[in-house]
């Protein structure tokens, strides 16, 4: 998040307390968070030298929201994401990463615009599941791409009992994709019986 004029500049102190400029306020990282659900744009600034903070404040947010047991990242991709650092494809991945969510938020609206305009409701769970596929599996080639071994075609000709059983293979890959729609599935379900 880059400074701009609606852009509301939280200070954080040494005492790690954090005061929000446009309310006179100190808040919690609790409220960043909520900031950031509410889409106000906002700047951490370290109070002392002035250096622009936010990027390890989010991460702190995100670190916290997973202790909680709100496990938005599978154990797969953070292993993926940790193999990135260092490697010459770094630099790469976080834009290739924004384009990603920002597409998911568009098919999120999409979702919620069918949902609500639907009849039965089993039709848009099977438009968002198909998706969600289509997405997983561009997010999938890209990782490919970035990744030196990632392109398995040339192994492709060799029949399945040559291959050495992997973790991550296709078939697990697939299975562990299974799992992460049927959960956004269940939640997308709470979410549809709130509203």
């Amino acid at each position: 998040m880059g400074t701009s004029e609606e852009s509301t500049i939280i200070k954080k102190y040494a005492n790690r307390r954090l005061y929000n400029t446009a309310t006179s306020s100190y808040v919690t990282l609790d409220h960043l968070c909520q900031m950031v659900k509410d889409g106000e744009d906002f700047t951490v600034i370290d109070a002392k030298s002035g250096e622009d903070i936010t990027h390890s404040v989010l991460t702190q947010i995100i670190f916290e929201e997973e202790a909680k047991g709100q496990n938005l990242l599978p154990v797969q991709f953070l292993k993926q994401l940790i193999q990135f650092y260092g490697d010459s494809m770094q630099s790469y991945v976080p834009g290739y990463l924004q384009i990603s969510l920002e597409q998911f938020a568009q098919n999120q609206q999409q979702f919620r615009d069918t949902l609500t305009n639907a009849m039965g409701g089993q039709m848009p769970f099977q438009q968002f599941e198909e998706q969600i596929r289509q997405n997983m599996t561009m997010f999938e080639q890209a990782m490919q791409m970035f990744t030196p071994f990632g392109n398995t075609g040339a192994q492709d000709s060799t029949s399945t009992e040559d291959k050495p059983t992997a973790s991550n293979s296709p078939a697990d890959e697939i299975a562990n994709l299974q799992e992460q729609i049927m959960a956004m599935q269940a939640k997308l379900n709470e979410l549809a019986k709130k509203e």
